[in-house]
């Protein structure tokens, strides 16, 4: 049985890659209006592309503390009023911003490990392994992956390696930093989806994450501090089930 919402990456776009719905709320005023700005004159889809990745990368600020909680934070015009976001919601927007302008586009979900996670965010997480977002956008005939999440000055801080994108090829983010250390690993590819299983990902990010969700749940998401929960398993059951994507 097919995952519903799963977008077959060897197909051409259906309607529904193009599609308005709650949570990538294209026709969101406020949004729409960014779209068109940030696109400015660009004659192409691949450049506006690549100009709303830029967009999205570099001013929608990264930021694991903030994992939003309500399907409200989670829609793509308040991931863009909030100016900061983690990886999913940044991808889920970069997907709507493309939709507003013609680009068909989708959201990805896989397992990460980042080698240079601080030492903070491996005890607030309980777990070196994390759920991760990234876009696909439909541009010149083919599906192109990439991931907005690192924002240039969180990069320049680091010292990792930005992420660049020209629209003609994928673009995930860097598996060595700009000192040639071990940075980011994909685990395991979870599929594209063309709209947010919102309680889903809550549940996956309550399972995976047990303790940091908790102290979300009551405002102290921002304080990577060690949880007296279990640590997250380290082979965790993958987002569809078994017969999905």
């Amino acid at each position: 049985m097919r995952e519903p919402l799963s977008v077959d990456l060897d197909q051409p776009p259906g309607p529904l890659c193009s599609a308005q719905t709650y949570f990538f709320d294209s026709d969101a005023p406020t949004l729409a209006a960014f779209a068109r700005a940030t696109a400015g004159d660009a004659a192409t889809p691949r450049e506006k592309a690549v100009r709303l990745y830029y967009a999205v990368r570099d001013r929608i600020r990264y930021d694991p503390a903030f994992c939003n909680l309500s399907q409200e934070q989670f829609r793509a015009s308040a991931v863009l009023a909030e100016g900061r976001g983690y990886c999913i919601p940044k991808a889920l927007l970069l997907a709507t911003l493309a939709r507003a302008q013609g680009i068909p586009a989708a959201l990805g979900l896989a397992d990460v490990r980042n080698h240079l996670s601080t030492p903070e965010m491996l005890e607030g997480m309980d777990t070196d392994r994390f759920f991760h977002g990234y876009t696909v956008m439909h541009l010149q005939g083919k599906w192109l992956k990439v991931s907005p999440a690192f924002n240039l000055s969180m990069c320049e801080r680091f010292r990792v390696l930005p992420l660049e994108w020209d629209g003609r090829q994928d673009a995930l983010l860097h598996p060595y930093d700009a000192l040639d250390r071990r940075h980011m690993e994909y685990l395991a590819d979870h599929g594209v989806i063309w709209d947010l299983p919102y309680e889903r990902v809550i549940a996956t990010l309550w399972a995976r994450f047990p303790g940091y969700m908790a102290r979300l749940a009551q405002g102290e998401g921002g304080r990577f501090q060690p949880s007296r929960a279990a640590p997250a398993t380290a082979d965790p059951a993958p987002f569809f089930p078994p017969g999905g994507s």
